[in-house]
């Protein structure tokens, strides 16, 4: 799709935060343009910032099994993170970081135009949901979302991993719902209506 590649060529040479200065590249996002699935994470990690592509470490191999077990392939989906460059030391990004990147996102998901968003982890969730409410009393259900899309939060595979796989079989209950929500038609508003209030992301 050519609008995301001109959007992913401004990104790559973004200079909006600090991160410019101590990303290796631009983590934009990856996989199928015109995906029904998009997944947003958080932000870049190690291997992620190296490569230039997002979940390529072992909380992406944990995500390609997910999605296989719903019967599906990364190439099917999409993947893009919340911000697009790795903070330093993998810690969590700041405030100011999320809002000069939102922006991308935003763009990136009315380009794509998926019917299922699913949310990985607390940022994300609470980003697009816009709670402060956390992501182990938020997953577990589907929430309608932005022009009849619906919205799926669900642990992040790094936490996953960090915890023994003890949360591993509530993803796999998660990405059932993902399997079923992908088998519902799409609830397009006939007039786009104001934004809600609750979709900030979109204000």
């Amino acid at each position: 799709m050519e609008e995301l590649l001109e959007l992913e060529a401004v990104a790559v040479v973004c200079t909006k935060c600090q991160l410019a200065a101590t990303r290796t590249q631009v983590v934009f996002g990856v996989g199928d343009p015109e995906a029904d699935l998009m997944f947003v994470g958080e932000a870049p990690g190690m291997n992620e910032d190296r490569q230039g592509e997002p979940f390529v470490g072992a909380a992406g191999q944990l995500l390609n099994r997910l999605l296989s077990e719903i019967g599906l392939n990364r190439e099917d989906v999409y993947i893009a993170n919340v911000i697009k460059c790795r903070p330093p030391g993998n810690r969590d990004p700041l405030p100011d970081e999320i809002d000069c990147c939102k922006g991308y996102l935003r763009s990136q998901i009315s380009l794509i135009d998926p019917n299922v968003l699913v949310t990985l982890g607390n940022f994300a969730s609470k980003l697009l949901l816009r709670t402060e409410t956390g992501i182990t009393r938020l997953r577990g259900r589907r929430y309608p979302w932005w022009q009849g899309r619906l919205l799926i939060p669900t642990f992040h595979p790094a936490a996953a991993l960090r915890s023994q796989q003890k949360l591993i079989p509530e993803m796999q209950k998660d990405f059932e719902l993902i399997r079923e929500a992908l088998a519902v038609p799409r609830q397009r508003p006939v007039v786009i209506p104001p934004q809600p209030a609750q979709m900030n992301l979109f204000a």
